[in-house]
């Protein structure tokens, strides 16, 4: 198999699972009493707090709702039509 095919398949489940983590984050403002570092919620901050927290800087709660894991969302859905979609570069390549 192609080192790029590869590379698409990897690439496109780290994306799934990133947007799956963003969306858990989104539903976890609902909730401003769960303690993130307690439990599994721990294995959903680990891994999107890096990239929340420079957001959080940029662009403040509004209203005290934390938008930021929605922007993080619709990040990483355009990033993955650009590259993975059916007109995406690394689509295209393959081809």
């Amino acid at each position: 198999m192609q080192p790029l095919l590869w590379f698409s398949w990897i690439l496109g489940g780290l994306l799934a699972i990133m947007t799956l983590l963003f969306i858990f984050r989104i539903v976890l403002t609902w909730y401003p009493q769960v303690d993130l570092q307690q439990g599994p919620y721990r294995a959903i901050t680990l891994p999107t707090e890096p990239f929340l927290a420079p957001t959080r800087r940029l662009i403040p709660p509004l209203g005290g709702v934390d938008i930021s894991p929605i922007i993080w969302v619709a990040l990483i859905s355009l990033i993955r039509e650009v590259l993975l979609g059916q007109q995406g570069l690394l689509t295209m390549a393959l081809r």
